[in-house]
């Protein structure tokens, strides 16, 4: 697709500084005059539009870890930090699987609080969206992973943040990627939607699921659409990725031409899916629809769908 870079979270070019990674000197320069990331149980320090970046030596960073390090951007070191131990005295907001909400801290700048990334991942500056992902992606991937997988020892973290290496028997780990693919399922005029148990009321999106081992894209694609939904798909293509790091996928997004219509739904992998025509799904999406709601903004569903109904698939 021509535009797929417009996804939310994808690629801006931004230079991740990989050769920077192993130099401590060069590191800890760029730590004293860069910008530090703060993120509280995965919700990045933030207003409605912007993140809120801190200097290294700002008190609210004093009982950080050591930060991950996200690059350059602005001929700036861009570092993350982790303060996911802090324990706000008003107790924990109430936490859903699309919104965590919002927690202010007392130490935060004015208009600056802990906010759940899919708030506001569409509001975000390109740059500001990736490094987001970026770093909610690595610092999960290390609250979830300090010990050796293959001996069972405690790791250690190396390579400003990039990679873990056991202390005992020397293996070494990386950051981890699941790969998803995320489906705009048509059949003429008409798209394949679905909804999973415990999503708000009335909202659908393109079927999804996890690529399995030994398995292609492509096979991946039938495969999952067939088990959820029993619709039958003959042609695949890809069309777009978004990293989403929730907690850390990859969405494959493919358009898939469906073969048959008849929908014989999984009822453990699906509360309902549905046919929408074209013309209905201009009313999903401008918000008229009187039973269906879009996906939300800044996911690659939400782009699929915009582009098929704009012919932007090409």
């Amino acid at each position: 697709m021509q535009q797929a870079s417009s996804v939310t979270f994808g690629g801006t070019g931004r230079d991740r500084g990989h050769e920077l990674r192993s130099d401590p000197e060069a590191l800890a320069v760029l730590l004293a005059g860069g910008l530090v990331l703060p993120l509280w149980r995965g919700m990045p320090l933030a207003d409605d539009s912007s993140l809120g970046f801190l200097t290294a030596g700002d008190p609210l960073l004093t009982d950080a870890p050591p930060p991950v390090f996200l690059g350059l951007w602005r001929e700036k070191g861009v570092f993350a930090a982790d303060l996911s131990s802090w324990k706000p005295e008003e107790g924990l907001p109430t936490e859903t699987i699309f919104d965590a909400g919002r927690q202010p801290h007392p130490l935060a700048p004015a208009g600056r609080q802990f906010i759940e990334l899919r708030q506001i991942m569409a509001a975000l500056d390109p740059d500001e969206a990736e490094m987001a992902a970026t770093a909610r992606a690595l610092l999960e991937w290390h609250r979830t992973h300090g010990f050796c997988p293959s001996c069972g020892a405690k790791s250690e973290t190396g390579g400003a943040g990039w990679h873990r290496k056991c202390p005992s028997c020397k293996a070494m780990h990386f950051p981890r990627t699941d790969p998803v693919v995320i489906m705009l399922v048509t059949r003429g005029n008409d798209l394949l939607l679905g909804r999973s148990p415990g999503w708000p009321e009335g909202m659908y999106s393109t079927l999804a699921g996890f690529v399995e081992p030994g398995e292609t894209v492509e096979a991946a694609v039938r495969r999952e659409v067939q088990e959820e939904t029993g619709v039958i798909c003959g042609a695949v293509r890809y069309l777009a990725s978004q990293p989403w790091p929730f907690p850390a996928s990859l969405m494959l997004g493919c358009h898939a031409q469906a073969l048959s219509d008849e929908i014989i739904l999984d009822p453990v992998e699906l509360d309902h899916a549905l046919w929408i025509s074209r013309e209905d799904m201009v009313r999903v999406v401008n918000g008229t629809h009187e039973a269906v709601r879009p996906p939300r903004q800044g996911s690659i569903a939400r782009y699929l769908i915009e582009s098929w109904l704009a012919d932007r698939l090409d």
